[in-house]
Formats: C-alpha cells, sequence, structure tokens
C-alpha cells in the first residue's frame, strides 16, 4: 500500500509534464501537417516528447541538439541512400557514419542517439526525396518550439517540484540524526547499524534534489506564469549545497555513532538531546521552506543547539561525533541564508 501511495504521488507531481506532452504532440502534428503542408511529420511530435520530457531539464540546450541530430541523420541517410540505396549492410553503414560524425562533433547522448535514429527513419521507413530532408529538419523545429512553448503555457510548478525534492533530503537527515540518538540513548549498536545502511542510500536523494532544482529553475525562467516564483525558488537554491554538505556529515556522524558505542567512555548526557534539536531543527527547515517563508524559526533553533554544542573530551569517537554535530548545525544555519562566517560564530570554541 505503501509503494502504490509513492507511485500515485510521483503521477500527480509528473501529470503536467505529461500534460504537456500529449497536447504539444498533437499540435506539433497539426501544424506540420497543415502549416507545412508535410504529409508525414513524424519528427513534429518525436520532437516534443523529447524536448519536454518528463521532470528533466535543460529543454533549451536538448531543442539545439535534436534539431542539428535529427539534421545529420537525415543529411547523412539521405545522401547515402541515393548513392548505395537501401539494405542491410547499407543500413549498418548509414548509421555508423552518422552516429561516427555525431560523436566527433558533440559526444551529447540525445545528439548521437538523433543523428543515428534519423538515419534509420531514413534508410528504412521514409522515402527520400528532395526536399526529405529539409522538411524533416523544420518538423524536428516546430516540435521542438511547441514544446518550449508548452513549459511555458503549461508549466508544472517549479516551487512544488523543488519543495518535494527538498523535503525528501530533510526527511532522510533528520531520520538519520533521531536515529543516531535514539542508539545512543539505548546504547543499541544494532539499532546504530540500521541507521547507518538507511543513510548510505540518501544519495540518490541529493541527485534528485539537485535535478528538481535544475528543472525548477528552468522553468521558472521560461514561463511567465512562474516568475513570481522565483524568489522563493531562490532560497531552496541557497539551501541545496549546505544540506547535501549536512547529509554527508550526517552519514559520518552516524558511522561514528557505532564506533563510540563500543569505547568504553561514557556518552555526554547532552549529546542525544542536542542530536534531537537539530533534527527538529531540520523538519522545520523543511516547513518554513515549503511555507515560503523566510527560514527564522529553523535559523533561532539552530543558533540555541549551536550555542551549547562545546567540543568537550569524552574519547575519540564521541569527540569526532560532536565535531559533526557541529558542522551539520552550521550547514544547517548556512541553508536558512545565513553567511558561513555568521554560522561558524555561532559555534563556541573548540578547546585547545
Amino acid at each position: 500500500m505503501q509503494g502504490f501511495r509513492e507511485r500515485l504521488s510521483r503521477f500527480w507531481l509528473m501529470a503536467p509534464s505529461i500534460g504537456q506532452c500529449a497536447v504539444g504532440a498533437a499540435l506539433a502534428w497539426l501544424v506540420a501537417l497543415n502549416v507545412l503542408g508535410h504529409p508525414r511529420p513524424f519528427f513534429a511530435p518525436i520532437s516534443v516528447l523529447i524536448c519536454v520530457g518528463v521532470g528533466l531539464g535543460q529543454r533549451l540546450r536538448r531543442v539545439a541538439e535534436l534539431v542539428v541530430g535529427v539534421s545529420l541523420g537525415v543529411g547523412v541517410g539521405d545522401l547515402l541512400v541515393s548513392w548505395i540505396g537501401s539494405g542491410p549492410w547499407q543500413l549498418a553503414l548509414i548509421v555508423a557514419l552518422a552516429m561516427s560524425a555525431a560523436v566527433l562533433l558533440n559526444s551529447g547522448a540525445l545528439f548521437v542517439a538523433q543523428a543515428g535514429s534519423s538515419a534509420v527513419l531514413v534508410a528504412t521507413l521514409l522515402p527520400s526525396t528532395g526536399t526529405g530532408g529539409l522538411d524533416r529538419m523544420a518538423d524536428a523545429l516546430t516540435g521542438g518550439v511547441i514544446g518550449v512553448a508548452m513549459v511555458a503555457l503549461l508549466p508544472a510548478s517549479p516551487f512544488t517540484i523543488a519543495a518535494k525534492h527538498a523535503s525528501e533530503v530533510l526527511d532522510a537527515l533528520s531520520t538519520a540524526l533521531e536515529r543516531a540518538a535514539e542508539a545512543i540513548d539505548k546504547h543499541d549498536v544494532d539499532l546504530a547499524a540500521e541507521a547507518l545502511e538507511e543513510a548510505r542510500g540518501t544519495q540518490s536523494a541529493i541527485e534528485e534534489f539537485t535535478q528538481a532544482l535544475r528543472t525548477s529553475r528552468e522553468i521558472a525562467t521560461i514561463s511567465p506564469l512562474h516568475w513570481h516564483r522565483r524568489a522563493r525558488l531562490a532560497r531552496y537554491e541557497t539551501a541545496a549545497t549546505p544540506i547535501d554538505h549536512a547529509l554527508r556529515n550526517a552519514r559520518v556522524l552516524v558511522r561514528r555513532t557505532i564506533a563510540a558505542l563500543g569505547e568504553p567512555a561514557p556518552r555526554p548526557a547532552w549529546l542525544a538531546t542536542s542530536l534531537r534539536e537539530i533534527s527538529e531543527a531540520a523538519l522545520l527547515l523543511q516547513l518554513e521552506l515549503g511555507a515560503g517563508r523566510e527560514p527564522v524559526l529553523a535559523r533561532q533553533a539552530l543558533l540555541a543547539v549551536a550555542g551549547r554544542a562545546r567540543p568537550e573530551r569524552h574519547g575519540f569517537s564521541t569527540d569526532v561525533i560532536t565535531a559533526q554535530l557541529r558542522s551539520i548545525a552550521v550547514d544547517l544555519l548556512e541553508a536558512t541564508g545565513l553567511p558561513h562566517p555568521d554560522a561558524t560564530a555561532a559555534l563556541p570554541p573548540a578547546a585547545p
């Protein structure tokens, strides 16, 4: 049931992109068919799908790669088919030459794939005509332009995309710190090991958050309907790198917690409490960013924790945990928009 809910949530997040693809593909076909007069404008709807994609950024670059890649494949295909005809060995030669030329010009995967697939279509399905290459280039350009227009006129919410992925990362950070605190309280090495295993699987969430920010930034740039959301989106862009650093530090902290539980030196009573306070501050940061507000409350909570995180000597592993806790506090303070010098100044000085 949980898996179904996650898939349903993902569907609703991707639904605007699906709508953009559906409407754009139909519109591109109609424009190429009725306005340009091309009887089989195959590349027009296909280029819409590639341009819009589902949750991917860099659309403008993909439009350029698409048009040039199609042009290269069509040009090589048309030229060689007119010379050597069609057949298995001719197809192999045409694809090899088109993709080789594409690699030499641009190693982008989309560029190379479009050159190869266009050459295949020309060599096998589409009859070569005097203006066939130009028509297919025009179809690709038409679809690319309409794809960008779909992003501008029927956009997904860039703020919603960024907020969803940021929430996943901050949830993972909060959970890792909470589980580490619980392991320390219960002196449970197995619990700490489980927390470490979970924390190691969080890098994909960071990568998806980074990609989501690129997509959101692009939508907010292209679509006039979302220009007013740039300030709210900028808070996520400010927070992205510090949150990444905080999650990396949390993984080190949890790993060191396992070692600390095996040492005879006692853990200070305030350690688990401080971990929980930072965990709660991460959730507070999530809520304030999601509401589009300046994360003032999260910053105040983190300043309070940072002010008490005084390094003391309690054994090597416990000292490392304390150092990581201080680092995470600084990372999250920067995520709230506090400059790095001010964030580090909130920490008590380290012991000599």
